[in-house]
């Protein structure tokens, strides 16, 4: 039997679902989640709990999401034109030529995250140092360290949505990540 010459062979795209931040319109992410769900789109839509304070002095707990104004979907790419198609949706991040996707990883670490931790949207940071988390269910995870009263507060950032989180740890859970960042103040 002849030897074949493979490298000819064109490689086939990778056609297997990932996960991707979809851009909604605003307050309308738990609306493009129901019609993710009545479409059968696997969506993430995650939601921490507030305190809010009424005119009336009445305190209720509300969920809100994390990321306002997005929403994550697990797609083969082929399919954004359905995620496109559903009311509330403005577009997929990335450009036209290619989609950005999100790590397996960072939404299950979201999911943990979310039932074990307090996590809130943070503003979103550009400069500060650059933190690793070393364990626990956010571990791996690389964020912005920002002190705040007795422990620690890492900020999380997903920057290709330009949006953040924050996360209280130990100080003993983080170690540098990288090369501090220098902040010029004029």
């Amino acid at each position: 039997m002849r030897n074949a010459d493979f490298s000819a062979i064109k490689k086939l795209p990778d056609y297997s679902p990932c996960w991707y931040a979809v851009f909604t319109t605003p307050r309308h992410e738990k609306r493009v989640a129901s019609h993710f769900a009545l479409r059968e789109l696997e969506g993430y839509l995650p939601l921490y709990q507030a305190v809010h304070k009424w005119k009336n002095r009445c305190k209720v707990t509300v969920e809100l999401p994390l990321f306002p104004n997005y929403i994550f979907v697990r797609i083969d790419w082929r399919e954004r034109v359905r995620v496109l198609e559903v009311p509330g949706v403005s577009g997929v991040v990335g450009n036209r030529a290619e989609l950005s996707a999100i790590s397996e990883h960072y939404i299950e670490a979201l999911r943990e995250g979310l039932h074990s931790r307090k996590i809130e949207p943070h503003p979103y940071l550009v400069v500060g140092e650059r933190v690793r988390i070393k364990d626990g269910a956010m571990m791996g995870m690389e964020g912005v360290l920002v002190r705040k009263k007795a422990g620690f507060r890492v900020v999380l950032t997903l920057d290709m949505i330009m949006q953040s989180i924050a996360v209280e740890v130990d100080a003993c859970q983080v170690e540098p990540a990288g090369p501090k960042t220098m902040v010029s103040r004029h």
